[in-house]
């Protein structure tokens, strides 16, 4: 399969002379005009390598590398009244290589399935009234690649309290998706002649956001997502206790509920001390708290970091067991170590890059960002990423 990489170095190239020709913006002006507001290049190198490998049932390698590189282009106009319009139109498209998928065939770098490309495109729309702080969206997005077909839409809703200091808001998102049934090589009845089902996820979206002073910021948010359809994976093998292997089989229905609470704390005016704690539970009795941690500190007028670091643990969901541990009397069985008991840290380092200039010269590509992080599970899987974003504005 080609392999299709599009860094954010090239596509800085494709906007050069437009960036050197358009007139520096000015805050006091609101422009009638659809004007071109932001853009965002990011590219990113992902690499994991594990030994609980989900199609084969719980045992094999989980080597995977993923390259993805993603555009966002915002535009803004404002309305005869004053009402703020901005789009928001964002593409994306992603090449990975798994030596996992690839054992769906049972023969390690050489099936089609070692490696796939994936295509996602978005656009949104917001409707502002600044005056009254009030804002409607809607969106629609698509995800594309050889065994899966994603659509989605939301919509939402924000209202600020009188003092500005306060927001309140809903969102209401849908994906309806399409999976292709690409069975393990050894339980296959009718060749590559694959069949396929459905599966819908409904998710309703609250928070709340409150300045409490000039130095804290604080939000809660709470989400429930219900699931339903095929929510297994059909190349997901599960080895018995009596040697016999089966496909993955999860309920139909799955109901989610995160909780979560965002805080920023303004230490000085170099220091920014942000912090995350989000509680997780669902019907498949699996349970989870994140913790994060992230304080970026400005060096210099262009330049800061931002050390972070994230944990993370889990319950298993009850329908998990290794690799030769389900009987027929499971009426529900997976191998995929996703779903098991683990602990997980994440930590790196983010650098951004804001020269007065602008990067390489160029005065509305204002700002460069180079974030890595190294993920680590209690599991033995263990994964690193590189990103670099480039924003125009």
């Amino acid at each position: 399969m080609k392999r299709i990489f599009i860094t954010g170095f090239a596509l800085l190239a494709l906007f050069q002379l437009k960036a050197q020709n358009i007139p520096s913006d000015s805050t006091a002006y609101k422009s009638k005009k659809l004007k071109l507001e932001e853009v965002n290049l990011v590219s990113s190198y992902y690499k994991q390598d594990g030994n609980n490998s989900a199609v084969g049932g719980g045992i094999g390698s989980q080597h995977l590398t993923d390259i993805a590189n993603t555009i966002d282009v915002k535009l803004v106009k404002y309305g005869e009244t004053g009402i703020k319009h901005t789009f928001d139109i964002e593409a994306g498209i992603d090449h990975y290589t798994s030596a996992s998928s690839d054992m769906i065939d049972l023969s390690a770098n050489s099936s089609a399935s070692s490696s796939d490309n994936r295509f996602y495109p978005s656009l949104s729309y917001l409707r502002e009234n600044e005056e009254k702080g009030r804002t409607f969206g809607i969106g629609v997005s698509s995800s594309t690649e050889f065994d899966y077909q994603s659509f989605g839409g939301n919509i939402s809703f924000s209202q600020k309290t009188k003092n500005k200091n306060g927001e309140f808001t809903a969102k209401f998102q849908t994906f309806i998706d399409q999976l292709k049934l690409i069975d393990p090589l050894e339980l296959r009845t009718s060749g590559e002649n694959y069949g396929s089902a459905n599966r819908n996820t409904f998710a309703g979206t609250l928070s709340y956001s409150q300045i409490i002073n000039q130095r804290l910021q604080v939000m809660l948010v709470g989400d429930i997502i219900s699931q339903n359809g095929y929510l297994s994976l059909p190349f997901h093998r599960v080895y018995f206790a009596d040697n016999s292997v089966h496909q993955e089989k999860m309920p139909d229905t799955r109901l989610k509920i995160p909780l979560g609470i965002r805080a920023s704390y303004f230490l000085g005016d170099n220091i920014i001390i942000r912090a995350y704690y989000r509680y997780y539970t669902d019907d498949w009795n699996l349970k989870a708290h994140t913790a994060d941690l992230e304080i970026p500190v400005k060096l210099t007028q262009a330049f800061s970091l931002s050390p972070f670091y994230r944990y993370y643990t889990q319950s298993a969901a009850k329908y998990f067991k290794p690799y030769g541990v389900h009987t027929g009397a499971d009426e529900f069985y997976t191998s995929n170590y996703d779903l098991s008991k683990f602990d997980s840290s994440f930590f790196g380092m983010g650098m951004k890059f804001t020269p007065p200039d602008g990067i390489f010269g160029l005065k509305h590509w204002n700002t460069l960002e180079i974030r890595y992080g190294h993920y680590d599970r209690s599991n033995n899987l263990t994964s690193d990423i590189i990103s670099l974003n480039i924003k125009y504005k």
